[in-house]
Formats: C-alpha cells, sequence, structure tokens
C-alpha cells in the first residue's frame, strides 16, 4: 500500500476552504508572506511509525500542520485573535466530525493516542517586511498497514 498523501492533504484543504474563512490555502509551507485577508497553509511536519500495527505491516502517524495567517498590523487590533479563532475553531470542529477524512486515514489522533494530539497555538512570525498573526495546529493523523513487513 502507498501512502496517499495528495489525497491526505487535499481533503484537509477542502475542509478549511469549506469553512469560508480563507482567502486561499497553500499545501507547502509559503516562503513568502502571504496576501491580506486570512490564509492557511498545510504540511506534513513528520512521519512516525505507532505500535497499533498489524501482524506483518507498520502503521505511521502523519503529524501536519495546519498554519493560519493574518496581518498583525491590521485594525481593529482587537479583531485579530476574534477572527483567527472563529476560523480555527470551523477547521478544528471539521477535522474531529470527520474522524477519518473521508476514509482516507484510520482517524485523526484527537486525544493523542500515539504521541500529540489534536491542537493549536498562537503565535507571531516576521516573513519578509510583514509581521504576521498565527494559529498553529498540529494535526495528527494515524494510516494503517501503510508499509509491509518481511519476515
Amino acid at each position: 500500500m502507498a501512502l496517499n498523501i495528495l489525497g491526505i492533504l487535499d481533503a484537509v484543504v477542502s475542509h478549511a476552504m469549506a469553512s469560508g474563512w480563507f482567502e486561499q490555502v497553500n499545501q507547502h509551507e509559503p516562503k513568502n508572506a502571504p496576501g491580506l485577508g486570512l490564509t492557511a497553509a498545510v504540511w506534513v511536519d513528520r512521519v512516525d511509525t505507532v505500535r497499533s500495527s498489524g501482524l506483518d505491516s507498520t502503521s505511521v502517524r502523519l503529524l501536519l500542520n495546519v498554519r493560519l495567517y493574518t496581518s498583525a498590523e491590521q485594525e481593529p487590533a482587537d479583531a485579530i485573535d476574534p477572527n483567527l479563532m472563529t476560523a480555527l475553531d470551523a477547521l478544528m470542529r471539521a477535522y474531529v466530525g470527520d474522524f477519518t477524512l473521508g476514509g482516507l486515514v484510520r482517524e485523526v489522533d484527537v486525544r493523542g493516542t500515539h504521541g500529540i494530539g489534536l491542537e493549536a497555538r498562537a503565535g507571531y512570525l516576521q516573513q519578509d517586511a510583514a509581521l504576521l498573526r498565527v494559529m498553529t495546529i498540529a494535526l495528527p493523523v494515524i494510516v494503517n498497514d501503510l508499509w509491509d513487513e518481511v519476515a
């Protein structure tokens, strides 16, 4: 079985686009500051094997980063975090609600059974000449029986 990374990334991007909150959603970590409005990016942060594999195959945990970006230098400043949190809420609800990403993965590891669970962290990012307010979601997904083991 081969990893359907394009399908998994497409499913995560589709959730973001369907939320209606984002001007654009990239399938990579951007090298340049995003444009105006609220944007998002999705990329793989790490790949680990998990202990719940079958007898002759190995399952993996993909830790995806889903980062929400907006300018930290916009007015009204008091609206920046509420807008980010509303978009974040829509995505977290989607990931918990579509627990298998349409059957592409065994599960979104919401509670962190195999490591870090579904979570988000706020911060700032200086990119190009822009100061950005960001929320980075750690989205762990488990893919069953991905690699065959040879005896």
